[in-house]
This record gives structure tokens, C-alpha cells and sequence, in this order.
């Protein structure tokens, strides 16, 4: 194994200009990321400057096979942590070979919103707590938990330490270093109420960087799993009864709601979102309705709330923001397993964009 070991860290620029990209892109589903390697002639620093690649859509339920063909565009360069050197990881989004945005192209529809020019002038910062859950390979059941039995009740495990308090740290903590070698604002871990359930934080992050730094941040981590024999689960309610959900709790703020007054501005969006709080649930990830019960520190997923410091609301104001008179709030509804994408434009285009 040693010998396997030195070979994975072979360091190719002793010998070769050439570097290996790992081109990732999001399946079917709309949550299986797929990733496959090529050989590059040498160091890229921008994506436009990467080939386009392609694949076969028809094993990802993306294309029939008679017309399986999907084109790849790479859309942001990463370094790869795995490979390490000058070796990349590229975030793509895909296309039809007429150059359409396929259906489950998320990425496309969130640019354009990004590329308004209000939206542009609002520069929108967002601040993602991706909440996910650790679980035995066999067993599918959480990581620390008895097989077929349950641990003590939540209450010892959320920031908790202590073998018999905390599970997965070093997956947990080499994701954290993986991310910030790797080029992604992976700003914090800890933890969380479910023992087994861990968050990672990305942010401040603008505009669609928002989104591709959590499907980076998400694919290293399903790396990590796959080496240690450990399934990762986005699944907003992964076990049922009087266990905490997760969620993806997005913090967002404008540019005006960050200048002096700013509060009166993050109240009229506040005010906007509640107008649009159905369309926005349909959007915020599948399975939501199991994890928005109102318990569990969530607001019911048939009405909409906010309040200052009260993580009972969907959408919570800090005390901070509250005193200053200006910063930022968060978006408490979406679960886990939503796309980045799909959240972070929705939220912008409906604070900047939609007129009432």
C-alpha cells in the first residue's frame, strides 16, 4: 500500500509540463455530481481558456440514447487538493450540442440574474451553512449511532467534543483544509444538534461564486467520504422523529442593505419574500416538508415568519444587524439538498428584481 501511496503523490511537474483537470458537473438528479480526469498540455489559470469536454447523457438521465451527447463548457478552476501541484478541479455546467442549457442547467438561468446590471450594482453577498450527515457504509444509518438503536437524546453533541459526543471529526477537518486549499471560502465547521450531522459555512461569496464554491465544497467532501468508506447524506430529514433536520440557512445582504439604513431595505425584502414564500419553497430542496415542521428549530413550511434572533422563523435577523441599523439576514427555509444556484438567484431576484 505504500507503494500505492507514493504514486498517488507523485509530483508530475519534476518531469512533465502537463497537468491533469478533473471536470465535475451535476447528473440528473439534480444533486449526483459526476466528475471524469483529462491530460492538459499545461498550467490554466482561466476556464475560458479550457476546452470544452463532453459526455454521455444518457447514463446520467440527461440525453436518450439515441441522442446522448452533452456538451461540458468549464465555468471556474478550482485547485485540486486530491492531485495536488498545478493539477485542477473545474466546475462545468452542460449544454446541448446546439449550444442550449440542458433542463437540469441550473447555472445558466442563475448567471443571467447575476448579470443584471441592478443586480450587479446590489453586489449580493451570500454566507451558505451547508448542514450534512455522516453515514455508516453497510448500515446506512448515522455515524456513532448503535446499529438498529439510537443514541442519547440531542443535547451533548451540537459544538460537542469527546469520543462519545462527536463523529467523523477528520473527515470534518480534512474537507475544512481540502476547501481552503483548493480556492474555496470555506469560512467555518462545526458540529451539529444530531449527532453524526456536521455543517461546513461558505461565504461571503458574490453573486453565482456563491453557488459554485458549494458544489466544489460538496464534491471534495463526497471525495473525502468515498476514501474513508463513509456515505454522505444530504437529505433534510435523514432520520425521523425528535432528531434535528438539515438545512442550508443562506445569508444574504445588498449593498444598500449594508450602507447606514440598511435596515429598512433588508424589511422591504423581508416583506418581498413573504409575498413569494411558495414559489420560494418549491424551490428550496425536495423533502423540505419532512424538516419544516415548526419544531426542531424551523418555522412551519405553510407559513411565513421572521423576527429578530428567533431561529423559529424563517427568515432571522441578528441582533447585531438589529443594533447597527444595517448588515444582512438569513434565509432559514431551504434544506440541505437544495441547489446553490437555484437559491441564491431566486433570493436576489426577488429582493432586487420583482416589482409587487
Amino acid at each position: 500500500m505504500s507503494l500505492l501511496n507514493d504514486l498517488i503523490n507523485l509530483n508530475l511537474s519534476d518531469t512533465t509540463e502537463k497537468i491533469i483537470a478533473e471536470y465535475i458537473w451535476i447528473g440528473g438528479s439534480g444533486m449526483d455530481l459526476r466528475s471524469k480526469a483529462r491530460t492538459l498540455p499545461g498550467p490554466v489559470t482561466d476556464p475560458s481558456k479550457l476546452p470544452k469536454w463532453n459526455y454521455d447523457g444518457s447514463s446520467t438521465n440527461q440525453a436518450p440514447g439515441d441522442d446522448s451527447e452533452v456538451i461540458l463548457y468549464p465555468q471556474a478552476i478550482f485547485k485540486d487538493p486530491f492531485r495536488k501541484g498545478n493539477n485542477i478541479l473545474v466546475m462545468c455546467d452542460a449544454y446541448t450540442p446546439a449550444g442550449e442549457p440542458i433542463p437540469t442547467n441550473k447555472r445558466f438561468n442563475a448567471a443571467k440574474i447575476f448579470s443584471h446590471p441592478d443586480v450587479v450594482a446590489e453586489e449580493p453577498w451570500y454566507g451558505i451553512e451547508q448542514e450534512y450527515t455522516l453515514l455508516q457504509k453497510d448500515t446506512k444509518w448515522p455515524l456513532g449511532w448503535p446499529v438498529g438503536g439510537f443514541p442519547g437524546p440531542q443535547g451533548p453533541y451540537y459544538c460537542g467534543v469527546g469520543a462519545d459526543k462527536s463523529f467523523g471529526r477528520d473527515i470534518v477537518d480534512s474537507h475544512y483544509k481540502a476547501c481552503l486549499y483548493a480556492g474555496v471560502n470555506i469560512s467555518g465547521i462545526n458540529g451539529e444538534v444530531m449527532p453524526g450531522q456536521w455543517e461546513f459555512q461558505v461565504g461571503p461569496s458574490v453573486g453565482i461564486s456563491a453557488g459554485d464554491q458549494i458544489w466544489i465544497a460538496r464534491y471534495i467532501l463526497e471525495r473525502i467520504t468515498e476514501i474513508a468508506g463513509v456515505v454522505l447524506s444530504f437529505d433534510p430529514k435523514p432520520i425521523p422523529g425528535d432528531w434535528n433536520g438539515a438545512g442550508a440557512h443562506t445569508n444574504y445582504s445588498t449593498k444598500s442593505m449594508r450602507n447606514d439604513g440598511g435596515i429598512d431595505v433588508i424589511k422591504k425584502a423581508i416583506e418581498k419574500l413573504g409575498l413569494r414564500h411558495k414559489e420560494h419553497i418549491a424551490a428550496y430542496g425536495e423533502g423540505n416538508e419532512r424538516r419544516l415542521t415548526g419544531r426542531h428549530e424551523t418555522a412551519d413550511i405553510n407559513s411565513f415568519s421572521w423576527g429578530v434572533a428567533n431561529r423559529g422563523a424563517s427568515i432571522r435577523v441578528g441582533r447585531d444587524t438589529e443594533k447597527e441599523g444595517k448588515g444582512y439576514f438569513e434565509d432559514r427555509r431551504p434544506a440541505s439538498n437544495m441547489d446553490p444556484y437555484v437559491v441564491t438567484s431566486m433570493i436576489a431576484e426577488t429582493t432586487i428584481l420583482w416589482k409587487p
